[in-house]
């Protein structure tokens, strides 16, 4: 699917999830340069510096009988390809929002449901440097040395996205398990999600978080707030 042919662009916004409505055509795209109130899960704020950082929202209308919150992952298989492609690095994802690159948080996902239609918000740190970043979080400047183009990057994002989002749409979170499970950050770690601590097994085919907890019990774990060790 092509997505972006319908686009909003500010130089300034509180978020770009508010540029987005449900009755806009699937795959319109709401740009920023900065963004004043940007938020991430559970009501956390998402800074960068003005005209730093990729933030773009999306709004998708997907088959009633897919699982909604299967599309952050989607979004985050997406990512993973269009920066790995960029950059030529490898690229991880952080269950279950979250996309790692070199250890440290690049970009992250908001998928919000809205009236049967999905908007997906999508931050990409592309060139801040390390004294804008958060602690273990970097991006695209810190991780090569170099500064990016940030059209060039959005523009490798939706393209992937669209590809996923077809895949998924066609075949379930099965269809795009292939750019999911080889690179679960989370894999082998010690983690706490939600008060209980075990350690991660794996991201599931229905996009669950399996981890082992106690004497090798195995509990999966549908969303929470996940801290690892590192």
């Amino acid at each position: 699917m092509k997505l972006g042919e319908e686009r909003i662009h500010v130089e300034s916004c509180g978020s770009t999830q508010e540029l987005i409505d449900p009755s806009m055509a699937e795959g319109t795209v709401a740009v920023t340069d900065v963004q004043t109130t940007g938020r991430g899960r559970f009501g956390r704020t998402w800074d960068a510096p003005p005209g730093s950082a990729v933030l773009a929202s999306v709004l998708l209308k997907p088959p009633p009988d897919r699982p909604l919150p299967q599309l952050a992952l989607v979004a985050g298989v997406a990512v993973a390809d269009a920066l790995e492609q960029l950059t030529g690095l490898a690229v991880q994802i952080k269950w279950p929002n979250d996309v790692m690159l070199r250890r440290t948080k690049v970009a992250g996902i908001l998928a919000e449901a809205r009236e049967g239609a999905v908007v997906l918000g999508i931050g990409v740190n592309v060139n801040q440097a390390r004294a804008q970043l958060p602690e273990r979080a970097g991006s695209l400047r810190t991780a090569t040395g170099d500064e990016w183009d940030r059209e060039a990057v959005l523009e490798a994002v939706l393209e992937a996205l669209g590809t996923r989002y077809e895949q998924w749409r066609e075949g379930g979170l099965d269809a795009v398990y292939d750019g999911l499970g080889a690179r679960d950050f989370l894999r082998g770690r010690t983690v706490t999600v939600d008060g209980r601590t075990g350690v991660a097994e794996l991201i599931d085919r229905n996009g669950r978080l399996r981890i082992t907890v106690g004497h090798g019990d195995s509990v999966t774990v549908e969303s929470g707030e996940v801290s690892y060790e590192r």
